[in-house]
């Protein structure tokens, strides 16, 4: 069996969940012995092997924009994967629901990951959000199998356009803390801090996490992780109001997944602001690293953390960001309970190796 996938940035090139789904995923199916090829985007990669660790990797050019980088990469990777002899084109992304017609065309088997609502994120206003919307109904009209996330995203899906979906989630990798001391390059203590981990973009809510833990009176420092790679308004207003506390910090992106890992392992809690999109890596490695987390009340948030069995919940509202973390200051036992448990959250469907067992048996069905 021959796979080709398409709509991330490469391998093994780590970004963002799809990137992480795209290299965990394709490693374990060469592993089965899938013949495995991914699209690279050519403008990313200095050093371009043909191959990595039993992948094949095919390096195409685009336009490196922030609005058509991707669109223009996948365009020419969906015609490139029709002429060659893969057996099933895999596609992430519902922003490539349109390129469903080339490969219609050609007569090639498909599925695509189509992700969350981008369609309502707010970076994405006016023609862009219509787009997205656009998109992802084309994506179940032109695609032989539409995988989705999470149970809540399928149902969205149903009622929306109409098309049932299978569900398989992203994995996770359960890991202990090793080595505390990696912490301290930033000045952090074990348990001496909050953190957050996402791109700084509206709808992961990074402002809205900061307004209520700059409200409330404790002593702990508020880690933030993350940045986005482009001059953003938003982005350089929230570094700006962190600023106003010393408490503050930001770290940037941090690249080394030991450090990242240690950095998880050792909050007092882990606060995740994420409100749009179904299962989300970053929360799954709070769970799998033992994070006591306390995240936004959405149903996607509800049905990752089983209706606050592994978790807490906070409103959109700095008020009661500012009330749950006051809460969690006078109850350390209640933290460390929650650090203990969390694990326990991920399951077998957010195995890695039970996610590429569910993706095989897609490609199958579809040949």
């Amino acid at each position: 069996m021959k796979i080709a996938i398409i709509g991330s940035r490469g391998y093994p090139y780590v970004y963002s969940g799809y990137e992480t789904l795209v290299k965990e995923l394709s490693e374990r199916l060469v592993e089965r012995g899938i013949e495995v090829t991914v699209y690279c985007h050519k403008a990313l990669f200095q050093d371009r092997p043909k191959q990595v660790n039993g992948v094949k990797l095919v390096y195409l050019p685009s336009i490196e924009t922030k609005v058509l980088s991707q669109f223009i990469h996948s365009f020419f990777s969906m015609i490139h994967a029709c002429f060659s002899k893969v057996d099933v084109i895999f596609v992430v992304n519902s922003a490539n629901g349109p390129f469903g017609v080339i490969s219609k065309i050609f007569g090639k088997k498909t599925a695509i990951n189509v992700d969350g609502m981008e369609w309502l994120r707010p970076k994405w206003k006016g023609l862009g959000a219509r787009y997205f919307y656009f998109a992802s109904w084309l994506s179940t009209k032109l695609y032989d199998q539409i995988i989705n996330d999470s149970e809540e995203m399928r149902n969205i899906y149903l009622k929306l356009f109409k098309r049932d979906s299978i569900v398989i989630a992203y994995g996770a990798t359960i890991r202990q803390t090793q080595d505390a001391s990696k912490i301290k390059k930033w000045g952090l203590e074990p348990s001496g801090y909050y953190l957050i981990v996402g791109r700084l973009i509206p709808d992961n809510n990074a402002d809205l996490i900061i307004k209520g833990f700059m409200q409330s009176k404790s002593l702990r420092k508020l880690v933030i992780i993350g940045d986005v790679p482009y001059k953003d308004e938003y982005s350089e207003n929230i570094k700006l109001m962190g600023k106003e506390d010393s408490r503050v910090l930001f770290t940037g992106y941090v690249t080394d997944p030991e450090e990242l890992a240690e950095l998880y392992h050792n909050a007092y809690v882990y606060l995740h602001g994420h409100e749009f999109g179904g299962t989300n890596p970053t929360m799954l490695k709070a769970m799998a690293y033992g994070s006591c987390i306390l995240a936004l009340n959405t149903k996607f948030n509800q049905e990752m953390l089983q209706g606050g069995k592994f978790g807490l919940f906070f409103e959109k509202q700095p008020g009661s960001v500012c009330e749950v973390i006051e809460n969690m200051e006078g109850h350390p036992s209640l933290a460390q309970a929650m650090k203990e448990s969390s694990v326990d959250g991920i399951n077998e469907k957010y195995s890695w190796d039970y996610v590429t067992n569910r993706y095989i048996q897609v490609f199958e069905q579809l040949m």
